[in-house]
């Protein structure tokens, strides 16, 4: 089961724009990003959305190597829902019994299942969201001063 995703900074986006924002941003910096839904979203936006809003960004910004994660909180439903759909990636925060089994079946998709993050930047409720990927990416900030930080 992998724990920990493959890049240091995900970004967690709520919507194409933001999701668009960290794609240029990773475009123009030449890094690779780890998107990562907003917290639960696979309950609340679902599959199809994020699939969609994921290939529009990585449609817009070919040149970058993304990864991209539903979370699904401890929802275990949801991440089997997710997978089934074809999520290459899903981040579940249940119990670790649970995860285990998901792990396998994701596995077995080709797909990752994580089960923790990092110290993402938040990208809701900021006004500027190419600035506070930039410097997020950038290392410039710890996501305190441009957007907000969740663990």
């Amino acid at each position: 089961m992998t724990t920990q995703p493959p890049h240091s900074r995900p970004i967690r986006f709520h919507s194409l724009p933001h999701a668009e924002a960290a794609c240029a941003v990773a475009a123009d910096l030449g890094v690779p990003l780890l998107l990562v839904s907003a917290p639960g979203a696979a309950a609340s936006a679902g599959a199809g959305w994020f699939a969609a809003v994921v290939e529009r960004a990585a449609t817009r910004y070919p040149s970058v190597a993304i990864t991209a994660v539903l979370d699904c909180a401890d929802r275990p439903g949801d991440a089997l829902g997710a997978l089934t759909c074809g999520i290459d990636g899903v981040l579940f925060t249940g119990r670790a019994d649970v995860a285990e089994r998901l792990a396998d079946i994701a596995a077995q998709r080709g797909a990752r299942l994580l089960t923790a993050l990092p110290a993402a930047l938040d990208l809701r409720g900021t006004r500027d969201p190419r600035r506070a990927c930039r410097d997020w990416l950038g290392g410039q900030d710890d996501g305190h001063v441009a957007g907000h930080v969740t663990e």
